[in-house]
């Protein structure tokens, strides 16, 4: 494929939903689109408009919560070591499993990993940013998210609807 926007890249065929009979196997060919996108490393950061992580993102935001773990876990791999991206994208990789978490009905589990990616957040928010970097997590508004993954935790009971879109925060 040669697209180069993450707009060019169509969305799975499917939900994929472990241990939900209706379409058993996930869309790798479509997924493997975005991530041929990746490089084998970024250098310094994660841009913040590369196509594969804005893809991975929208998956997350269109109900795609496992597809969407499969693409930014592949651009996680090639973030730089140590780096600031590295913590954001493993907290968003988080939220996307605990969005799966609660579509698969298990809700003690997505607060679980709701507050392993509230824990990421506050790491990467101990961390110095770049002044005016175009990294993706000099650009994501993180304190949204702390306020957001707050509220979900705070709540008595969570149900599917509670699953948290990624996409508006950025």
């Amino acid at each position: 494929m040669t697209s180069s926007t993450a707009a060019d890249l169509p969305l799975p065929g499917w939900a994929y939903v472990p241990g939900e009979p209706a379409d058993s196997e996930p869309d790798h060919e479509t997924l493997g689109h975005a991530k041929a996108l990746v490089p084998a490393q970024f250098f310094g950061f994660v841009p913040t408009r590369h196509p594969a992580l804005r893809y991975g993102m929208a998956l997350n935001d269109a109900g795609y919560f496992w597809e969407s773990q499969q693409v930014l876990e592949a651009v996680w791999a090639a973030a730089p070591q140590g780096g600031r991206e590295r913590i954001l994208l493993r907290a968003c990789i988080q939220v996307a499993n605990a969005n799966l978490k609660l579509r698969m009905r298990k809700p003690n589990a997505a607060a679980r990993l709701w507050g392993e990616a509230l824990a990421e957040i506050n790491d990467l928010l101990s961390r110095r940013s770049a002044a005016g970097g175009d990294g993706f997590a000099d650009r994501f508004q993180a304190a949204s998210l702390v306020k957001l993954l707050k509220t979900r935790l705070a709540q008595p009971t969570l149900s599917k609807a509670d699953w948290i879109a990624l996409g508006s925060i950025t």
